[in-house]
Parts: C-alpha cells; sequence; structure tokens
C-alpha cells in the first residue's frame, strides 16, 4: 500500500465534490488486490444496486489487508454515515501497512 496524507485526501475529495473519493477507492482497490484480496471491477460503481456490492467487497478488502484493524462491517458503515471523513480513516490504516 502506498503511504498518502490522510488530510489532503480529505481536501481533495472535497474540492472536487467526491470525485477524487471515487479515484482513490479505485486506486486503493488496485492495491488491494496486488496483496490479495478480492474485489471486483470498479465499473459496478456506475451500476445502481451493485455499488453496493461492490462497497461490500471493497471493505472485505481493506479488513484483509489491514489484518482485521478495521472490519469490514465498521468501513462499510464508515462510508455510509461519514462520507468523505471515512477516506482519511482509512487511509491512516492503509499508511500503518505501508
Amino acid at each position: 500500500m502506498e503511504k498518502r496524507s490522510p488530510a489532503m485526501e480529505f481536501v481533495y475529495t472535497i474540492i472536487t465534490c467526491g470525485i477524487y473519493g471515487i479515484f482513490w477507492q479505485v486506486r486503493t482497490k488496485n492495491e488491494m488486490v496486488a496483496k490479495g484480496a478480492e474485489i471486483p471491477t470498479a465499473w459496478l460503481l456506475i451500476v445502481p444496486f451493485a455499488n453496493l456490492y461492490w462497497l461490500w467487497k471493497y471493505s472485505e478488502g481493506v479488513e484483509k489487508v489491514t489484518s482485521g484493524k478495521l472490519s469490514a462491517a465498521i468501513v462499510l458503515l464508515l462510508f455510509f454515515v461519514l462520507g468523505p471523513i471515512a477516506i482519511p480513516v482509512v487511509q491512516s490504516k492503509f499508511n500503518e501497512v505501508a
């Protein structure tokens, strides 16, 4: 996993009205797949209801890569409840792994 500044990831997401957040998810998805996580193609993000499945698989990938420091359920709740604030939280755990 590549080390990134959690604060800047949040700022970029806010400045771009969430577009950078999607880019960040796709980029980190590719890094997690390289570490053995099973996450389907990111094209599912634009398909209604399939994006919920994709986000769950992404959350499971976060749990696998962080060795359980963040559970899949917590990551999913973070994205649903806190939205862009979830990105720096998850990125800080990725930085611990890197």
